[in-house]
């Protein structure tokens, strides 16, 4: 085995490693449920919606439109559909 193949199975090990750590962290969660007095996000008004709800809605419209209009752009300019 080369020294760079060493160094690669070793980088490679380490990394496996690192993420098994980290899931395992993320398993270890407790299973037991939240406190009871309503959503644990809000400040004590009980169950709702937290952030912005409008304006999450005009982000995923406006991420679509630029989406389309970039495709539109792209096939545009590399001259459309080949048959």
């Amino acid at each position: 085995m080369t020294w760079a193949a060493r160094r690669a199975a070793v980088a490679f090990a380490s990394a496996a490693a690192a993420w098994l750590t980290a899931v395992g962290a993320a398993v270890a969660a407790s299973p037991s449920p939240p406190a009871p007095g309503g959503d644990p996000r809000s400040s004590g008004q009980g169950p709702g919606l937290v952030g912005d709800p409008l304006f999450a809605v005009v982000v995923v419209v406006a991420i679509g439109l630029g989406a389309l209009l970039l495709t539109v752009a792209y096939v545009r300019l590399t001259g459309g559909a080949r048959n």
